[in-house]
């Protein structure tokens, strides 16, 4: 058995428990999803009857086994809240969601890499010292406060930034549907007035999203690259007088990709879950608002699929960069 089969059938318990866990933690918490959805006022008749048509009048186990026969053939619920099957709502929203947490991972890896590198190679001077503070705050900063930070300042006070009211201007219409993302269906379809209107919209929410993430990768990247640079190969290489670009560029940092890359990876599972409180505040019509909207409505299905979702995507990504790793120094294929 190779590694790669290894890992995809290691992949399997982990699905499984997930899937176990939050069904159960969904069905134990507080609130009736058919009270909510007839109404406070409502009798007890139609709360019971609407009971009923969800299932939940079922023992407990039943509906479990009835969940894994509906996810078995695809069907990941109904939102009672929306009307539409959740593969449906997902479908319209989760490409939003992909636009803004692929964004952010950008933005956090085009600022915090070169960061990194630059504080590891002036460690202990001002532009070092400069960066660990960042870094610092905004590791330390909750994202719902800097995202109020960024709307009071940049939207209210500065005239700046849009209104935070999805991912395009009110008067522009929306690309032609092609990937469902509208930077990327902007520019395939040539409607630069769209791309500008959806790029102002984006950017901001991404910057809040990708704060967090940006001051992890810049300090993992500069304590991978201190450890490099501090081994026999890279002070030999200096001894012999080549270049401090080709130095670090080309020994120090392909010897310090396996750090970056695994934490790139864990940081994007990090990225979705914040992409529930910003969505939330930024009124972005992704995945993350309305698992949101599910929750005030305590309607399961939602919660439960994202959460199944955003757990395949973690475990695939984290695949994706044991191979890459392993790509990068065989080494690592037989640890």
């Amino acid at each position: 058995m190779n590694n790669l089969t290894r890992r995809l059938l290691a992949m399997i318990p982990a699905i499984l428990g997930v899937v176990v866990s939050m069904f159960v933690i969904t069905h134990v918490l507080p609130g009736d999803p058919a009270r909510t959805f007839a109404g406070e006022q409502a009798p007890q008749s139609v709360v019971d009857e609407i009971s009923k048509s969800m299932g939940l009048d079922q023992p407990l186990y039943i509906q479990f086994f009835r969940y894994l026969a509906d996810l078995a053939q695809g069907d990941l619920g109904f939102a009672w809240h929306t009307g539409q099957t959740v593969l449906e709502d997902f479908a319209t929203r989760f490409p939003a969601t992909v636009e803004l947490g692929v964004t952010a991972l950008l933005i956090a890896l085009i600022i915090g890499i070169p960061l990194g590198i630059l504080s590891a190679t002036h460690r202990d001077r001002f532009v070092d010292q400069a960066s660990r503070v960042s870094s610092m705050v905004g590791a330390s900063m909750p994202v719902f406060w800097l995202g109020l930070l960024v709307i009071f300042f940049f939207y209210k006070e500065l005239g700046i930034a849009p209104a935070p009211l999805g991912r395009i201007a009110s008067d522009v219409n929306p690309p032609t549907h092609i990937t469902g993302l509208y930077t990327v269906d902007s520019v395939l379809s040539g409607d630069m007035v769209a791309l500008g209107s959806s790029l102002s919209h984006l950017i901001w929410p991404a910057l809040v999203l990708a704060a967090g993430s940006t001051a992890i990768i810049t300090r993992m990247t500069r304590s991978a690259m201190l450890e490099v640079i501090g081994q026999d190969y890279v002070r030999t290489a200096m001894a012999k007088g080549l270049s401090h670009y080709i130095v670090v560029g080309k020994h120090a940092f392909k010897n310090a990709a396996p750090v970056i890359a695994t934490i790139t990876g864990l940081q994007f599972g990090q990225l979705l879950g914040g992409a529930v409180i910003t969505e939330t505040i930024f009124t972005w019509p992704g995945v993350g608002s309305y698992v949101t909207q599910s929750i005030m409505a305590t309607d399961y299905a939602p919660v439960q699929a994202f959460t199944l979702i955003a757990a395949v995507i973690y475990l695939v990504v984290n695949l994706l960069v044991d191979l890459f790793n392993g790509w990068l120094d065989p080494r690592v294929q037989n640890a």
